[in-house]
């Protein structure tokens, strides 16, 4: 799977310099102006409220609730930090070291082998605003709290912040925010599933995700609107099942139509990870097309001479590439469908190929890796009427909509239990 930042978000974004808007596809260009005004109240109003502590989870029901270790940066030589309230500077083991002034940001950095932040040292450092303030990590605000360790000879910031209050964020980056609203907390369901499968999978000892399409993508206050809050608010601790197993739930941009049965893209079956006809026909990224010359595909896939042909050599049963031999002058090699899309910044491996007097075009469809639910697909529904419970139970097959409760994950289950699920070809199952 690739990891560029714009293949597992919901669309390609375009930021206009005029008027700073985002808009759903870079051919649409800039002209939806009342839709930037529109997104631009959005967001701010539900920053306002943040910073006010509006929508902040109370502290009783935080204690209850579960909290998430997200990995803003990593392995940096300084990290800006600072708090919007007057903050707790702690050790790791929860010891006060003293009180970091609200809005003045310091630079983290690591000294031997311990982090330093102004006049404090420990292995690891704590920032805890009071009140309803939140942290300001590198260059934009988060809610909880963040805790800097030494990774090497860097600093790595993690967020410590509760789930809901994350998926505030992390519905806002990964959907369009003016999206039906069951739309919204289909959307939001599925983050919040696949963030408690990742944290009890623990692969990483300092953190349970990042904020990139690796996992899923989180920004911040940046990305918090006042319709991504009432969709995780509207579905609070609700997350999908299988045999009162946490599942897996993968999902994608769009499938192009119909999205995978799982072992047909990575190792192995489950029961609730079926192909299903996807509604994901408004997607800007239904169809797509890609054009290469000869010589642009040799620079991109050295030592072969001048590309003389690309022949799929098996597919899936929808049609993305598995294997693809790339046949040129001076020999030939087969790559998995997955490492070609990397090399050539693809949106799929879902694409048939048309080549002619030195030049190839890609006929793509589809954006993600197309297993799970469709984010689009999920929007199409949700125009027709049908509820986010609905739409989850089509995209996840066999699973049931159940209540998380547990201040813990230790009385979890998750379905697979092993982390050797994926296959080498697609090691990462979030947002692709």
């Amino acid at each position: 799977m690739s990891k560029s930042a714009s293949e597992g978000k919901i669309l390609s974004r375009v930021v206009c310099e005029d008027n700073k808007m985002m808009t759903p596809a870079p051919d649409l260009g800039c002209a939806l102006t009342s839709l930037s005004k529109l997104l631009r109240l959005l967001r701010w109003f539900a920053l306002a409220m943040a910073m006010a502590g509006v929508g902040a989870i109370s502290s009783e029901t935080a204690a209850q609730a579960l909290d998430l270790r997200v990995a803003i940066r990593k392995g940096d030589s300084a990290i800006q930090v600072g708090s919007s309230t007057t903050g707790l500077v702690k050790d790791g083991k929860g010891q006060v070291l003293g009180n970091l002034e609200a809005l003045l940001p310091l630079n983290a950095t690591v000294q031997g082998n311990q982090v330093s932040l102004g006049n404090w040292r420990a292995s690891q450092l704590v920032i805890d605003p009071s009140g309803t303030g939140v942290v300001w990590i590198g260059d934009r605000w988060y809610r909880g709290k963040v805790r800097l360790i030494r990774q090497g000879s860097g600093v790595t910031a993690v967020n410590l912040v509760n789930i809901e209050e994350y998926l505030y964020s992390v519905v806002g980056s990964e959907a369009i925010p003016t999206w039906p609203l069951e739309a919204l907390k289909a959307q939001a369901v599925a983050a919040r599933t696949y963030a408690i499968y990742q944290s009890k999978m623990g692969g990483n000892r300092f953190f349970d995700l990042d904020t990139t399409t690796a996992t899923q993508v989180y920004k911040g206050l940046n990305n918090e609107y006042v319709s991504t809050v009432e969709a995780v608010e509207q579905t609070s601790g609700q997350v999908m099942t299988y045999q009162g197993k946490v599942i897996l739930a993968a999902f994608h941009a769009a499938s192009g139509g119909h999205t995978e049965n799982v072992e047909d893209v990575w190792l192995s079956p489950l029961p609730y990870l079926r192909g299903v006809v996807d509604y994901d026909q408004a997607s800007p990224v239904f169809a797509w097309n890609r054009s290469f010359t000869a010589g642009e595909l040799s620079r991109e896939f050295g030592g072969l001479g001048t590309i003389r042909s690309l022949q799929p050599l098996q597919r899936t049963p929808q049609g993305r590439v598995i294997t693809l031999r790339i046949i040129g002058s001076q020999g030939s090699k087969n790559l998995s469908g997955a490492k070609v899309r990397e090399v050539l910044k693809l949106r799929s491996t879902r694409f048939d190929i048309i080549g002619a007097d030195g030049s190839f075009s890609l006929l793509g469809r589809g954006s993600g890796h197309g297993i799970g639910l469709s984010q689009w697909g999920a929007y199409g529904l949700a125009q027709q009427g049908i509820s986010y419970g609905q739409i989850l139970a089509h995209y996840y097959q066999n699973t049931r909509l159940s209540q998380f409760n547990l201040p813990s994950l230790s009385a979890l289950n998750i379905d697979p239990p092993y982390p050797d699920f994926y296959s080498k070809a697609y090691p990462e199952p979030g947002a692709q």
